[in-house]
C-alpha cells in the first residue's frame, strides 16, 4: 500500500476513534466532550479528502475553507456540509472554552449525527475515488 494511501487510512482511524469518544461521552453524560471529538472526527474526515487532493492547511478555517471551495462549491458533497462543519466548529468551541454557555445531551447527539454523516460521506468519496475501502470491515 502506497504512503498517500495509508497515511489517509490514519485520518480516518483518527476520526472514528474521536467518533467512538464521543458516543462514549454522550454516555457518561460529558456532553461538552463529545461535542468536542464529534468536530475532531468531522475535521479530520475532511482533511483526509483534501490530503487526498495534495492540500493541507495549517489551521482549521484554513481546512474548512478549502473543502467548501474545493469540494462542497463544485457540487462534490451536500450543500448543507458547510453549515454542519460550522455549527460543530461552534459547539467545540463551546464545549472547550466557555464558561458561561453549555452542551446539553441533544445538542452532542447532533453534533455526533452531523460527523457521522460526514464522515461516512468523506470515506464513501475517496473509496469510490481510490479504490480502497477506508473502514474497517
Amino acid at each position: 500500500m502506497n504512503e498517500k494511501i495509508q497515511n489517509i487510512k490514519e485520518f480516518f482511524n483518527k476520526a472514528r476513534r474521536k467518533l467512538k469518544n464521543a458516543k462514549e461521552d454522550i454516555m457518561l453524560g460529558d456532553y461538552e466532550d463529545a461535542a468536542s471529538r464529534a468536530y475532531y472526527a468531522a475535521f479530520h474526515s475532511i482533511s483526509a479528502v483534501l490530503f487526498e487532493m495534495n492540500l493541507v492547511f495549517s489551521s482549521h478555517s484554513q481546512t474548512i475553507g478549502a473543502f467548501n471551495r474545493e469540494l462542497v462549491k463544485k457540487n462534490i458533497f451536500p450543500e448543507n456540509f458547510p453549515l454542519l462543519i460550522n455549527k460543530l466548529f461552534e459547539d467545540r468551541q463551546i464545549g472547550d472554552y466557555s464558561v458561561s454557555l453549555i452542551i446539553d445531551e441533544d445538542t452532542a447527539r447532533r453534533c455526533v449525527n452531523d460527523a457521522e454523516t460526514i464522515l461516512k460521506a468523506c470515506e464513501e468519496y475517496l473509496a469510490k475515488k481510490t479504490g480502497v475501502a477506508f473502514w474497517k470491515e
